[in-house]
């Protein structure tokens, strides 16, 4: 079957926009070949500096023909209800239209609608430049008189179709003052002349041949594997960075690995500092010896085979660096030259957010609120509070306002230097963690306070400017504050009550609720153990987990079925009679051993899972309930709730009810479902 190549041939693409260009370019062309009625056998996309391609195999060679019933007004409607419906079922006389009838709605016209299929080829020239059109790409612009928008200016279009027996076609369109062709060009400079392409399989092979690695992970494994072979050959490891070798195979068509190597006086710096300086700046590996330590020589990959063996690429990269290194340097004297606090000041000249102030203003708020953490969280008040003054100090530095990211690391250095106790020094590096789910979580107490201090102080003040996330809008990064919070509290097995206002403790549960899912609990064992005032994480956890144990045994599986049986009979009783049963039971009123029994056991489970949960030992209380399941079978088959003596039939409600009002001590078993 025919197979479809598109390739859009521009200047250099953004490595940051390139996968999710290809992907989208995917999305939109088999999306429209399907609404044209074109079925596929399979689609890749590829994607390079200056190309995204797409290979679409096992189209047909023109779309099926189809037939649709499309209903109208019933026989002897209004003249103009039937002249619509014959322009839109394409019909020149209602004596085209066949009567059906309907039972209730009586007889009414239906139109045959036929529409023949049509070449692929026609249907694609009509998908292609409209899919170009609509493209969107995060940043774009447009050149030449043409409104077109691209993310960079467009160079030439291939666009073929057909057999692998029979010379292709070209899909013929136009975009922006260009028209599709089969000319492509290779590697910029070793192989930059025009090729004549027919389809994917040749492409790729002239593609190779013109130094063009098409697929984005294959240049990947290629950068990776000679990086790894040139660092093993030197008894050095490539220190693994998944976003720069994604970033680095967006820059190049035909990678080259070379090694280069700086001035071993530079390793005196904090090695982060080298690192971020050799990525950032010059997008470059780097490297640790056999001991683990960093290495004084960095991995480059080149775009191109130099005649020379890169001597002129690594000696140009090697002088960047070292001018790069003596900056950081420079910074990180003069950093070292002031204390730490004495940048505070500085934070008063910074905006925090225009309602809730200055930096300054907020470094205060976290000390207040640390200090009020500190002996919830096991630490020392005084600490806590040092830790909080300290853990925005950094940002006045000149090591960090060259390099954000390297904000609270760079002030831990800085308190170590100082003095500053390890645990201080700590927090000030912690307190931001974590920035994601596979983030570290600060575990000293020290740290713990401080960070959740910072993440606290920034989800009351929005919430208390109304600045919350809305859908997929979130430019706070809120949502990552309190899962940051729920994390630390869950991790270090903190009793720690959220005291905020409902709305913000809502929004707590909600990504506690998606934190569990992700981790296997259901859906509805989380939601029968959170109620709206729940404000402890931890408990939270530890009721799903036990309430998860108690119903993946039999005891509880029959539990529940009693659950059930008691709730349906007290809802149906109490919807009746417009009332609640929740009376003491009259020992006196019980007619039958067995709801003598059940009465028994029920108040001792009721004492002793309320003593359980005192303790926080959910687990302990749960097989508590578990032997409530023989006395609940054993009523249920001898007793009749709706006894004929009104006295016995409240008696026994009241019974039911106090049944229902143990087992809430720990969950509202009415949500968990099955």
């Amino acid at each position: 079957m025919p197979e479809l190549l598109l390739e859009l041939f521009s200047e250099e693409i953004p490595a940051r926009f390139q996968r999710r260009a290809a992907d989208d370019l995917k999305k939109a062309v088999t999306n429209a070949l399907v609404d044209a009625g074109l079925v596929y056998e399979g689609a890749r996309a590829f994607v390079t500096p200056r190309r995204l391609a797409l290979t679409v195999t096992g189209l047909p060679a023109r779309s099926p023909d189809t037939r649709e019933e499309k209903k109208g007004p019933k026989v002897g409607a209004p003249q103009p209800a039937i002249d619509g419906f014959l322009r839109a079922a394409g019909l020149a006389s209602i004596n085209q239209a066949k009567i059906e009838s309907d039972p209730k709605k009586g007889d009414f016209y239906i139109a045959q609608i036929e529409k023949p299929g049509a070449d692929a080829a026609t249907l694609l020239s009509a998908i292609l430049p409209k899919i170009l059109t609509d493209f969107s790409w995060a940043k774009s612009m447009h050149w030449g008189s043409g409104s077109f928008n691209w993310v960079r200016p467009l160079r030439a279009i291939t666009a073929t179709f057909g057999s692998e027996n029979e010379d292709p076609v070209v899909i013929p369109f136009a975009s922006n003052e260009l028209t599709s062709g089969q000319t492509t060009f290779g590697h910029r400079f070793l192989a930059p002349d025009a090729i004549k392409v027919r389809r994917f399989d040749d492409y790729v092979t002239a593609l190779e041949r013109a130094k063009v690695v098409l697929d984005l992970d294959r240049r990947k494994e290629i950068i990776k594997a000679d990086a790894d072979n040139l660092a093993f050959a030197q008894g050095l490891t490539v220190i693994a960075d998944e976003n720069l070798l994604e970033e680095v195979a967006g820059l190049v068509e035909w990678p080259v690995v070379m090694m280069g190597s700086f001035d071993p006086e530079f390793l005196k710096l904090p090695e982060e500092v080298i690192i971020a300086t050799i990525r950032i700046n010059q997008k470059c590996f780097c490297l640790r010896d056999g001991s683990g330590k960093l290495a004084p020589n960095f991995i480059i990959t080149a775009n191109t085979i130099a005649s020379d063996g890169g001597a002129v690429i690594t000696a140009g990269n090697e002088r960047v660096i070292r001018a790069r290194l003596s900056d950081a340097a420079f910074f990180y004297q003069g950093d070292l030259a002031t204390p730490l606090e004495h940048g505070l000041p500085k934070l008063e000249d910074t905006v925090f957010h225009a309602k809730l102030g200055t930096q300054f203003a907020r470094v205060e708020r976290i000390v207040k609120l640390a200090g009020d953490i500190a002996p919830l969280v096991g630490a020392d008040v005084e600490r806590a509070k040092r830790a909080a003054m300290l853990a925005k100090a950094d940002l006045t530095t000149g090591m960090v306002g060259e390099f954000p990211e390297l904000q609270g690391l760079m002030g831990r250095y800085y308190a170590i230097a100082q003095g500053e106790p390890a645990d201080i020094a700590n927090a000030v590096e912690l307190h931001y963690k974590p920035l994601g789910p596979t983030d570290k979580v600060p575990t000293d107490p020290t740290a713990i306070a401080v960070a959740l201090a910072d993440k606290l102080d920034m989800l009351t003040g929005f919430w208390a400017i109304d600045e919350k996330p809305t859908g997929s809008r979130d430019p706070f990064a809120l949502r990552r504050a309190a899962l940051g919070v729920i994390r630390i509290i869950a991790e270090n097995g903190l009793r720690f009550p959220l005291k905020v206002e409902p709305d913000l403790l809502a929004f707590f549960h909600d990504r506690l609720k998606g934190t569990l899912r992700d981790a296997g609990a259901r859906h509805d064992l989380v939601d029968a153990v959170i109620s709206a005032d729940s404000d402890d994480i931890l408990q939270i956890i530890e009721r799903v987990t036990a309430l998860s144990e108690l119903l993946s045994s039999d005891d509880g599986v029959n539990l529940l079925a009693g659950y059930r049986r008691a709730a349906n009979i007290l809802a149906a009783e109490e919807k009746k009679f417009n009332l609640v049963y929740n009376g003491a039971v009259d020992q006196d009123l019980l007619r039958l051993p067995q709801e003598t029994d059940l009465a028994f056991v029920v108040d001792a489970v009721h004492a002793a899972v309320s003593a359980h949960v005192g303790r926080n030992d959910y687990k302990g209380a749960m097989a508590e309930l578990a032997t409530l399941r023989g006395p609940v079978d054993a009523f249920f088959t001898a007793v009749m709730v709706n006894d004929e003596d009104s006295m016995v039939r409240v008696n026994r409600l009241n019974l039911l009810s106090r049944l229902r009002e143990t087992m809430h001590l720990v969950a509202d078993f009415s949500k968990v479902a099955g």
